[in-house]
């Protein structure tokens, strides 16, 4: 923080008044606002000197073809900080969550909408020309090492979570299938690379844009399908048509286009985003624990089953195949009724770490079985499981087990009460003990039953050692 108010000094010759600190949404950069008398600069303190030069050569780059993209005011000498221009606080993203939350998006937001699409073929072209794309990091060019990356990503980071079986051989050679329809064929223009909503904002009613420290050289349908299927965003099919027929136009001025084998390419591009977004969610969700990206997961996922519905991918038969059943996973049902109050019950084994919340809304509740008597300590029970009629008899004669169930009963009812009564959607139970085989499988049980029937609210019930799962009603 001091070396950052040095650098403001030193390039406005002030004191920082004030300085705060910015949302950085998953990454790792940390954002400032320092302001002095009439001046505001946003000041970036990065992980990477190599990032940072690459967006500052990227901005300069911008700038030198008039696009709306910030001025970068002072490098640090150790090129871990920078200053830029401050375009303040209305990103595209706010507004398009706020027209979400009023229902519908208003003729002044499609505008914007229409506006950033007639820039993307800007950006795209003008920016690559004459540009020297050694400059960019980590890669000057998306390639098939950076596709695979990408695509193993998804499943290291995310298909992996969900605990099904599937032929690694069979899906690698779709995913070298898919790389090769990505590289071949396209326009190679500057690739933004995370061009979305959250990196758009709006500055006297014109879009401006900001964190594209991770631009290369790459095909120009990925930023239009980054932009358009953006999970949060939700664009209805509709939408998505009439504003890729507005980016069309545009960029007609670079290039004309066969429009059906445009659409055809897309399909694979949007397969491949929304692969690549997931195992991003499924990595700073499920592994760094922030909600948001655990909250946008069913959304990535309706994308996912919507485009799936529409296209066959006859030539990626496995990977086709094994994403449908992903996407009918009871994990990834939908739910129907927003409003509704859904229990997610997991028994787990504490060796094992304690449940991820996929809900996004922080955990609930977690209960230690270990105290009660082990059945698995016992020969005839080590093959069994609390879902057995020997084990479940051998914790109903434990009063310890039976005492702990009135406890957890009691608690648990008066949260999912005040959560009815306040409209409230997730809450998450969760019990442990040593092998999460018998005390935790028989509580998580137990509790379900309980749930059901006192109160008759959906429940998502796991065990999760026993790769288990059924939703009630």
């Amino acid at each position: 923080m001091k070396k950052l108010q040095q650098l403001f000094r030193q390039y406005t010759g002030h004191e920082a008044d004030s300085c705060q600190q910015l949302t950085a949404d998953g990454s790792p950069r940390r954002y400032y606002r320092l302001s002095a008398k009439e001046v505001s600069l946003i000041g970036a303190v990065g992980t990477s000197a190599e990032e940072n030069e690459a967006f500052v050569s990227i901005a300069r780059q911008m700038r030198s073809q008039g696009l709306p993209a910030p001025g970068v005011y002072a490098l640090s000498d150790d090129r871990m900080r920078y200053l830029q221009e401050d375009l303040g606080d209305t990103s595209l993203f706010g507004l398009l969550m706020a027209a979400q939350a009023r229902g519908n998006y208003d003729e002044r937001d499609m505008e914007l909408l229409r506006s950033v699409m007639r820039l993307l073929p800007d950006v795209q072209w003008k920016t690559a020309e004459d540009f020297d794309f050694n400059q960019c990091h980590p890669s000057p060019e998306l390639n098939r090492r950076g596709i695979q990356w990408d695509l193993h990503y998804f499943k290291y980071c995310f298909l992996k979570a969900t605990r099904m079986e599937f032929d690694e051989e069979r899906l690698e050679d779709d995913f070298d299938h898919l790389a090769t329809v990505l590289l071949k064929g396209s326009d190679q223009v500057f690739m933004y690379r995370d061009f979305q909503s959250r990196n758009v904002m709006i500055r006297d009613g014109k879009p401006w844009l900001i964190d594209f420290q991770g631009g290369r050289r790459g095909p120009a349908e990925y930023d239009l399908v980054s932009f358009l299927w953006q999970a949060r965003a939700r664009f209805t099919p509709e939408m998505r048509h009439e504003l890729i027929a507005e980016y069309l136009l545009s960029a007609q001025r670079y290039r004309s286009f066969d429009e059906v084998a445009f659409h055809q390419r897309l399909q694979y591009f949007v397969l491949f985003r929304t692969l690549q977004v997931l195992g991003a969610y499924g990595y700073r969700g499920y592994f760094e624990h922030k909600a948001h990206f655990v909250q946008s997961i069913p959304m990535a996922i309706d994308n996912l089953r919507s485009l799936l519905a529409e296209n066959d991918f006859a030539d990626l038969p496995y990977l086709a195949t094994m994403l449908r059943e992903m996407t009918g996973l009871p994990l990834f049902a939908p739910n129907t009724e927003d409003k509704e109050l859904t229990v997610r019950i997991t028994s787990f084994s504490y060796k094992k770490g304690i449940p991820d919340d996929l809900s996004g809304n922080g955990g609930g509740f977690v209960f230690d079985c270990r105290a009660i008597h082990n059945p698995g300590r016992y020969a005839e029970y080590k093959q069994l499981t609390g879902m057995d009629e020997a084990v479940i008899a051998f914790l109903d004669k434990e009063e310890a087990m039976q005492d702990f169930l009135t406890h957890v009963y009691s608690i648990v009812d008066y949260s999912v009460e005040k959560y009815l009564s306040r409209g409230f959607t997730n809450l998450m139970v969760s019990f442990g003990c040593t092998g999460g085989q018998h005390r935790s499988v028989y509580s998580a049980e137990h509790l379900a039953t309980h749930l059901s029937e006192k109160y008759g609210i959906r429940i998502i019930l796991e065990h999760r050692e026993q790769n288990k799962l059924k939703i009630t009603h």
